[in-house]
């Protein structure tokens, strides 16, 4: 079985689904699992293109050192980031090149940081250095 779709950005009807579900009022961690593409995309935002072209890893990198102020603004911290390979236990046809666990503070802290006009201007980078994604909130259920 091969993927045949990527998936970069939340969509609406998720977005929805995550804010308006009653999964506590406590800390959310966000398991983000990323492939980058080999030479960034900036297709969609032309005024952020770097002057010669960059690998996506490295547009992550921007990415990273631009967001995680904001971040920490909010109440959130990124807790682990580490390299990823293919799975001990899972799918030989997907691998990942990195994984990150963000913690946030409440999903209305998440809220706050994910619309501020300034962090969306900086996720510009993460939508250029990546392939494929997957974000999956993690909650205690204590």
């Amino acid at each position: 079985m091969s993927q045949t779709e990527n998936f970069v950005e939340v969509s609406q009807a998720q977005g929805a689904r995550f804010f308006s579900s009653n999964d506590g009022n406590g800390p959310v961690f966000m398991l983000n699992l990323l492939k980058f593409r080999d030479i960034a995309d900036y297709e969609h935002a032309p005024e952020l293109t770097p002057d010669t072209p960059i690998s996506g890893k490295e547009a992550y990198a921007i990415y990273m050192a631009e967001i995680e102020p904001l971040l920490n603004a909010t109440g959130g911290e990124v807790i682990f980031s580490g390299n990823a390979r293919e799975y001990l236990i899972g799918p030989e046809h997907e691998g990942w090149d990195f994984v990150m666990l963000v913690k946030q503070a409440s999903k209305q802290d998440f809220l706050a940081f994910a619309s501020d006009p300034n962090a969306q201007r900086i996720t510009q980078h993460r939508t250029a250095a990546v392939l494929d994604s997957r974000l999956l909130p993690v909650h205690s259920d204590a």
